[in-house]
C-alpha cells in the first residue's frame, strides 16, 4: 500500500487543492489518512480508483445517446 501526500494528489488528478477539500467535504472523494498531528495523505490506489470512476462515466454518458439512437432505429424498422 502506498501513501501520497497533497502534491502527488494535486499532480496525479489535475485538481486544485481547494477542489480536492471541497470534493472530500462533500464526500465524492478518497478520505484522508492522518499521518501525524498536521500531517495527512491518501491511499494511492484510492485516488486511481477514483480517477477510474469518472473515466467510466465520461465513457457510459458518451456512449448513452448513440445507445439510444440505434434503440430507436431498430425500433422503427
Amino acid at each position: 500500500m502506498r501513501i501520497i501526500r497533497l502534491k502527488e494528489v494535486i499532480d496525479t488528478t489535475g485538481l486544485a487543492r481547494s477542489t480536492i477539500y471541497k470534493y472530500i467535504g462533500e464526500g465524492t472523494f478518497p478520505a484522508t489518512v492522518s499521518l501525524g498531528d498536521r500531517c495527512v495523505g491518501w491511499v494511492y490506489s484510492e485516488v486511481c480508483d477514483w480517477i477510474l470512476a469518472r473515466i467510466e462515466e465520461r465513457d457510459l454518458a458518451a456512449d448513452a445517446p448513440s445507445r439510444a439512437g440505434r434503440l430507436e432505429m431498430v425500433s422503427s424498422n
